[in-house]
């Protein structure tokens, strides 16, 4: 069988370079020439290999290449390899920040807020005791503020649009599924191009917080539920669908996923996935199924 080995920098600092690619041949045992998927920014080969053996070359060829800003990964092809079923995280992954610490941040208590946030995404305290706590904090202010908090504090991870619109445009369901606010989701996944989203409801009385955060939460088994009943209305197989986030509260959603990946993620969920992203953007999600740049969309 073919594998394909994957080499992914970022696009404001390539690094794949003649000399890289090279190496990659020697140490997977390759002769195949590379791919060119986009300059020195992303390169595929393929590696005669079994399925089993993908894990254990990945970490063999992330060892030869550690110091350089290049992400690997080393997966099976077939016609499972261009999912047909997406599904993201918000917060950290497809924006670059934390909208609940943001929110912290118009009351003056951006560190204590920030702090519970950092510990639940690294999985030391559980998630839904910790967005009850936090939602406390923000208690009576006012919602008025949401839409200038996204104008002006809130920055798209870059990549993140191109990877929406060129999945979309080769027929797959894109859904945006967050442990945050519907606040928020809903004109961030405007923005990006997400067909669907689903979020935290925050109460609301009087155009202020409440303070509390309307039942049942979407946390950790509810985005892999999500995960679940997509595949299953769409009538996909498990292979057919990615995921991708950066938190312990994403875990089983990347498990459950065919292809489940950490972008910029905390170290237990980089430990834990099947293939994590470190340097490039979102457009790494594209390369990593055999996308060219050329083949992009937005």
């Amino acid at each position: 069988m073919t594998l394909f080995a994957t080499l992914i920098a970022n696009p404001s600092r390539p690094a794949i370079t003649d000399a890289v690619l090279a190496e990659t041949r020697r140490v997977l045992a390759t002769d195949h020439q590379p791919r060119i998927l986009h300059g020195e920014v992303a390169a595929e080969l393929l590696v005669p290999a079994e399925p089993d053996e993908a894990a254990a070359l990945t970490e063999r060829l992330r060892h030869a290449l550690q110091g350089e800003p290049i992400d690997v990964a080393v997966l099976e092809g077939g016609p499972h390899r261009r999912r047909r079923l997406f599904l993201a995280d918000m917060d950290s992954t497809m924006i670059e920040q934390e909208c609940i610490d943001e929110l912290a941040d118009l009351v003056g208590i951006k560190p204590q807020v920030a702090a519970i946030t950092e510990r639940a995404m690294r999985g030391e305290i559980a998630f839904e005791p910790a967005l009850r706590e936090r939602v406390g904090l923000l208690k009576g202010l006012s919602v008025d503020v949401i839409d200038g908090l996204i104008r002006d504090r809130i920055r798209l991870t870059p990549g993140g649009r191109t990877l929406i619109a060129t999945m979309r445009a080769h027929g797959a369901h894109t859904c945006l599924v967050s442990g945050g606010f519907t606040l928020f989701t809903g004109p961030i996944g405007a923005m990006l191009g997400f067909e669907e989203t689903r979020a935290n409801t925050l109460d609301v009385a009087d155009g202020h917080l409440t303070g509390r955060v309307v039942e049942p939460i979407v946390g950790a088994e509810a985005k892999r539920a999500t995960l679940i009943e997509w595949r299953q209305r769409l009538g996909l197989a498990e292979a057919d669908t990615l995921a991708v986030g950066d938190g312990a509260n994403d875990l089983p959603m990347l498990g459950e996923a065919g292809l489940g990946i950490a972008f910029r993620a905390k170290p237990k969920v980089a430990a834990a996935a099947r293939v994590r992203i470190e340097h490039g953007d979102l457009t790494a999600l594209l390369y990593l199924q055999g996308y060219s740049a050329a083949e992009f969309v937005g």
